[in-house]
């Protein structure tokens, strides 16, 4: 109960990626490449505050770019995928996945089973999202997922233990020793499902166009660096 007071309201986001996707829609499913919208990925270690960036990046790239963009995480996705007809619209708005993505989901192993199969479902829906553009997904493995697409960047924050302990406590609103035990048990959850599924580490530098350290940077200058980066990158 506790760790969704870390995440922002469903309803709000949920509003923000139907705008987006009905915006997908009036201006046609097909874009060139030159001009395909950009969306951003933003991963975390458990503790830094990646929620509180996300919403004043969307801020940022919404006035600068005069159009609505979507704040999507995992919650978001669930939430989407219990309406059949709204994730139908919403995922065929956005855009259509590419070949390479079959190819990625067949090399998961059989051994998984139903989660095999979600996650399937998972990927199709980030990468849907993904190439829709004007987007901020939030964890998920998305970096990852994405790492192919030309339109995607990704940004990787982390901090200290102390940094991450302090910011935990005070937004969870729970102890100093809840708040340890808490990014321990979701840190090594997120490791292990990218490890799992994707043979990758969600930890590995290279697959970031820039790293932030929170310990040093707050929440509105990694936001602002972040569209800065988009708007006057080569």
């Amino acid at each position: 109960m506790t760790e969704k007071l870390l995440i922002p309201s469903i309803e709000k986001r949920l509003t923000g990626l139907i705008e987006v996707s009905r915006r997908a829609m009036r201006e046609g499913e097909m874009r060139e490449k030159s001009n395909l919208k950009p969306t951003v990925t933003i991963s975390r270690e458990f503790g830094c505050e990646a929620y509180p960036t996300a919403e004043k990046l969307k801020t940022l790239l919404e006035a600068k770019s005069g159009e609505p963009w979507a704040l999507v995480d995992r919650t978001l996705i669930d939430e989407v995928a219990k309406h059949h007809d709204l994730a139908a619209s919403i995922l065929h708005n956005l855009g259509q996945r590419p070949r390479w993505l079959d190819d990625m989901l067949s090399t998961l192993s059989p051994r998984w089973h139903n989660e095999r199969e979600h996650f399937q479902l998972l990927a199709q829906q980030i990468v849907a999202i993904a190439s829709g553009g004007n987007a901020i997904i939030v964890g998920l493995g998305a970096a990852i997922v994405t790492q192919s697409m030309k339109n995607c960047h990704h940004f990787r924050i982390f901090a200290s233990q102390e940094f991450k302990t302090a910011s935990v406590a005070a937004r969870a609103s729970v102890s100093r020793a809840e708040a340890v035990e808490m990014i321990e048990r979701r840190q090594k959850s997120r490791e292990k499902f990218v490890r799992d599924f994707l043979n990758k580490d969600i930890n590995d530098i290279h697959s970031f166009h820039l790293l932030f350290n929170n310990d040093r940077n707050s929440a509105d200058s990694m936001a602002e660096t972040m569209s800065s980066y988009l708007f006057h990158r080569d």
